[in-house]
């Protein structure tokens, strides 16, 4: 499948499954996933041979890059509710190991 396609297949899928325009926040923080997987969920269903990881290690890695973007993400989210909170808090850990017990 050309590149043309294969993007312009997950957007079609993802709006037709949540109704929005743009991309979902879900899409931009575990794109290199969901768009594979939406393209190739699409051509058929597929079987438990098919999503088993070639690479464990590789897949590993790919999940702790996913990790450090949600923990960002989650991050952001709870600076912009409550920033006092959030940067009392921040204080509070970078503080601890500098003060002796």
């Amino acid at each position: 499948m050309p590149p043309n396609n294969f993007f312009g297949s997950a957007r079609y899928r993802e709006r037709r499954a949540t109704g929005r325009k743009m991309a979902s926040p879900g899409t931009v923080v575990r794109g290199a996933v969901r768009l594979a997987t939406a393209v190739a969920a699409g051509e058929g269903a597929l079987t438990a041979e098919q999503t088993r990881p070639a690479d464990p290690t590789a897949w590993r890695m790919l999940r702790r890059q996913l990790d450090r973007r949600h923990a960002a993400r989650r991050a952001q989210l709870r600076f912009r509710r409550h920033p006092g909170t959030y940067l009392a808090a921040l204080e509070d850990r970078l503080l601890k190991p500098a003060l002796p017990p």
